[in-house]
């Protein structure tokens, strides 16, 4: 995945917006992947699903926590995508009281089918979800990556994680800046 360009995908994202009246001020809004994190350097995780265990009690509020020092080892912005749709990923990061990570919603899995973590949980009563992984995205190309194993083994019931946990992603963001530095 290294030196690979993330995929040029729009994404239906909600945002509030006064002008809109009733109880629900919030208008469709596309994210244009590539034209939003062009310049910038990204961090973005993937998770299986909003609300669910491993997500929600650890995954999510882990990178929640270390934002500030993604910020600064020089991440512009913390994105966390799942293959749900704009409804759900807002109830969820009200839920989790997130505060700096910004969750993308994926409802389509354009994204995570290009990126090639499209994975099958519908014996789970899942459907089409997201292998997990995570990875440091600079200028819309893949510079640190992460993944958990097993995405090609046969026990789809499993969900791991590790790999993906924020503080080794850190670790390789603060080596890529230190590299840079030393360039």
């Amino acid at each position: 995945m290294i030196d690979r360009q993330i995929p040029d995908v729009t994404l239906k994202t909600r945002v509030r917006d006064e002008s809109v009246e009733g109880p629900n001020p919030f208008r469709w809004q596309d994210f244009k992947v590539r034209d939003e994190f062009a310049g910038k350097k990204i961090v973005i995780f993937s998770l299986p699903g909003a609300f669910t265990p491993t997500c929600s009690n650890e995954q999510c509020p882990n990178y929640e926590r270390l934002y500030g020092e993604f910020k600064a080892a020089g991440v512009d912005e913390v994105y966390c995508i799942s293959v749900n749709d704009a409804f759900v990923m807002f109830q969820w990061g009200k839920n989790l009281g997130l505060k700096n990570v910004k969750l993308l919603p994926d409802g389509s899995g354009d994204f995570t089918r290009r990126m090639g973590m499209l994975i099958d949980k519908s014996h789970l009563g899942f459907g089409l979800r997201s292998w997990r992984y995570a990875m440091l995205v600079d200028d819309n190309r893949v510079v640190e990556w992460f993944e958990e194993p097993g995405i090609n083994d046969t026990g789809a019931d499993s969900d791991p994680y590790g790999e993906t946990a924020p503080e080794k992603l850190l670790a390789a963001v603060k080596g890529t800046a230190a590299a840079q530095q030393a360039a």
